[in-house]
């Protein structure tokens, strides 16, 4: 004990690991009951013991530790008093009263039973971090095979997926449908067939744009020899946009590059005025 009265804490944690003799042993535990600080802090100790136990590495103590260890359990030579009555008869001179038995009497302590106190310490410290290991590992095991049948199922699921879509694609009966932007002005189309040899051309166009007063659509030749546009008549739609240039008269013989609308002012023009608003080769 200190100079305060209470048990010093080496000796606590000797005692919480059964490593007093066994006289300190009752000292201490006699103290401990009627003593509260030194109760908690005993408490404390042996928290602080279990959780080593459950950190440290189990291994073969070192020869010094050993030495130290049997100098901790080794006992003093005590003077134990026996009733000379309680004594067998011994041969040798008798005599009577009462006599003292040393260590040297007795029977030596093994060093096994030395130790015990705290090979079992030990022996539960290292069954108590196996177990704690062998809990993770499980538990990462468990969390690895839900994880991976989770994936299994996506993919399950991805593949039926995958093979519906090929069905929905490739099926004979399925209804095709294009979409545009609703209420969106239909786009103005045209289509020209030209006999280069006869020079005859039948053009045809639809939703077009009406045009203002004294404005008019005119259609143009683009030969493919990179001569000047050729003039191929002026029209204008209707009120649904459809227009029409049925023979204009053309030179025969001129191969086309390709026919172009432009906007021109009422009665034509010889040379097309930009922008050409629609074009096909």
């Amino acid at each position: 004990m200190n100079t305060t009265g209470h048990i010093e804490r080496d000796d606590l944690v000797l005692f919480a690991m059964q490593l007093l003799s066994r006289e300190e042993t009752a000292l201490a535990a006699a103290h401990i009951e009627q003593c509260p600080e030194c109760r908690r802090e005993l408490a404390e100790v042996q928290g602080d013991l279990a959780i080593y136990a459950m950190t440290v590495d189990m291994q073969t103590p070192p020869a010094e530790a050993k030495e130290r260890l049997l100098k901790q359990v080794a006992h003093e030579k005590k003077i134990i008093p026996i009733d000379i009555a309680q004594e067998p008869v011994l041969p040798g001179p008798s005599f009577s009263g009462r006599r003292s038995l040393s260590d040297d009497d007795l029977p030596q302590r093994s060093f096994a039973g030395s130790v015990f106190p705290w090979l079992g310490w030990a022996l539960a410290a290292g069954l108590a971090v196996t177990t704690g290991n062998f809990y993770l590992q499980r538990t990462a095991l468990q969390g690895s095979i839900a994880e991976q049948k989770d994936q299994i199922a996506q993919l399950t699921v991805d593949a039926a997926t995958a093979h519906q879509v090929m069905e929905t694609l490739t099926d004979r009966n399925a209804m095709r449908v294009t979409l545009t932007k609703a209420q969106a002005a239909p786009v103005p189309q045209a289509r020209a067939t030209y006999v280069a040899d006869k020079g005859t051309l039948i053009f045809q166009a639809n939703n077009m744009e009406q045009l203002q007063p004294a404005k008019v659509y005119e259609l143009w030749l683009i030969p493919a020899n990179g001569s000047s546009p050729i003039p191929a008549g002026t029209f204008h739609p209707d009120e649904r946009g459809y227009a029409s240039v049925i023979m204009p008269p053309l030179p025969k013989g001129v191969q086309a590059k390709a026919f172009g609308v432009t906007i021109e002012n009422e009665g034509g023009s010889q040379t097309p005025t930009l922008p050409i608003i629609m074009v096909g080769t």
